[in-house]
């Protein structure tokens, strides 16, 4: 018996991988966590029957997550991630010697458990002393610290179920203040490409755009991921992403990345004409 994964980008078309065996599942309080093994893409998990990471393709998103605004600001040095419980977003940080505080704020610690279990490619690095877990909800946590964050990055799950509220503009004001005075925001911006997903991206734009003074989109290309054409939104109080660019300092760094590079960071801000026309509607 042949056993595939499915997950639908709309009514008509869907993504579909052959899988060897779901090893684990779990519903928890929030949402279906369940694990597999996959020929094509190793191990993966989902929530609520979407995928989140696999073993293969988790390196383009977290490369682009966490070094585009650390090629920014490469001074950052105090940190929040909410979501990301997989710990691919933690496990880039921590290559930073110099950042020194990282809030790791997920609502759903059994995905943190599991994936130290199942997925030790990505939670590898969750329990480096300078991660200080916060089991809670995000939407609650921002508000808690002000002026605080150099960066502040939404490794959120699509609009749905525990995600939506991450896509609020109150929630997007609560990280303005929550920022310093040259903070960044990283927020999982969804896809241009099928209209569903296209909606919620032009909404959190237009949301995003009537409270930071800078406010960018740039683009990566996901495999597993709807069309394959994603997004990161990336907003800030004072730093512009190509404008304050500082490859040489990044590169100093001597980290070694499978995807992001600084002739890279440049290319990812230069959008197609019609995602260009999207983000022009958000206005």
């Amino acid at each position: 018996m042949e056993l595939w994964f499915s997950e639908k980008s709309t009514e008509t078309c869907e993504f579909k991988i052959k899988v060897k065996a779901q090893i684990y599942s779990e519903e928890t309080p929030f949402q279906k966590i369940a694990f597999f093994e996959s020929y094509d893409f190793g191990r993966f998990f989902t929530l609520d029957g979407l995928m989140m990471v696999n073993e293969k393709d988790e390196f383009i998103y977290h490369d682009m997550i966490v070094h585009v605004p650390l090629a920014v600001n490469p001074e950052i040095k105090r940190v929040m991630v909410i979501g990301g419980g997989d710990g691919g977003t933690i496990r880039e940080l921590t290559r930073y010697k110099h950042i020194e505080h990282i809030d790791f704020v997920e609502i759903d610690e059994r995905v943190v458990q599991l994936c130290r279990e199942y997925l030790p490619q990505t939670a590898c690095k969750v329990d480096d002393p300078r991660v200080h877990h916060h089991y809670v909800d995000g939407i609650k946590f921002v508000k808690e610290n002000k002026d605080y964050y150099d960066l502040i990055l939404v490794d959120s799950t699509d609009p749905i179920g525990p995600g939506e509220g991450l896509f609020t503009r109150e929630f997007y004001t609560d990280c303005y203040n929550a920022l310093n005075d040259k903070g960044i925001l990283i927020n999982q911006h969804e896809s241009p490409y099928y209209p569903n997903y296209a909606k919620e991206m032009i909404k959190a734009h237009s949301k995003l755009k009537a409270i930071f003074p800078v406010c960018k989109v740039y683009q990566f290309h996901m495999p597993t991921y709807a069309s394959g054409h994603w997004l990161f939104g990336f907003a800030s109080k004072e730093l512009d992403p190509l404008i304050d660019h500082k490859p040489e300092i990044w590169e100093s760094f001597g980290l070694k990345t499978k995807y992001y590079n600084t002739e890279l960071h440049r290319g990812c801000f230069a959008l197609p004409t019609y995602v260009i026309e999207q983000l022009e509607d958000a206005n």
